[in-house]
């Protein structure tokens, strides 16, 4: 079983993520307007950024969101989405706020699709039934081409390398 340390403390998530060369699996999420999408059939042709975070309500998620929006802003044919447990509307209130919107918000709190399926779930500690910091790079048939399982839920995942992921699937 993998794990992560929230300051240094280890906590257990589901099991080990998806790793590259794998197919990204399908999940359902909900929109910011409270509509059910799913990854496969909703957002199809295109490079993905699979941006998982604990919640936007923490600082850290918050300064992941508005990187990637500002990097993901800069390219075509990909679309970022963030994914937590957050409502919907606590997500979209810090979206507006912040003016992100180069992202997509998911919202894994009606079904934990997300959690459940890439693995991400925290299993116990005080972020117990959030998603551990992750992201994965899918291509436009959503091979897997970048995976991070971020180790320290208190940092920032790998930007330089997950953009490079990107720019390599964009061809850039």
């Amino acid at each position: 079983m993998s794990s992560v340390t929230l300051k240094g403390t280890p906590y257990p998530i589901k099991d080990d993520i998806p790793e590259v060369g794998e197919i990204g699996a399908d999940f359902t999420f909900v929109t910011k307007d409270l509509q059910e999408k799913t990854l496969l059939d909703d957002i199809h042709g295109k490079a993905k950024v699979l941006i998982a975070v604990p919640s936007l309500d923490t600082g850290i998620c918050q300064m992941e969101t508005r990187k990637f929006n500002e990097a993901l802003s800069q390219r075509e044919d990909v679309v970022g989405i963030v994914v937590s447990r957050d409502l919907p509307f606590a997500m979209n209130r810090f979206c507006e706020a912040e003016g992100i919107e180069n992202v997509m918000l998911a919202s894994d709190f009606r079904y934990g699709d997300f959690i459940d399926t890439y693995n991400t779930e925290i299993l116990r500690g005080p972020l117990k039934g959030l998603s551990a910091r992750a992201v994965f790079v899918l291509d436009a048939d959503n091979v897997i081409t970048y995976a991070e399982l971020v180790p320290e839920i208190a940092q920032e995942p790998d930007y330089t390398s997950a953009l490079e992921a990107v720019d390599q699937i964009l061809g850039n």
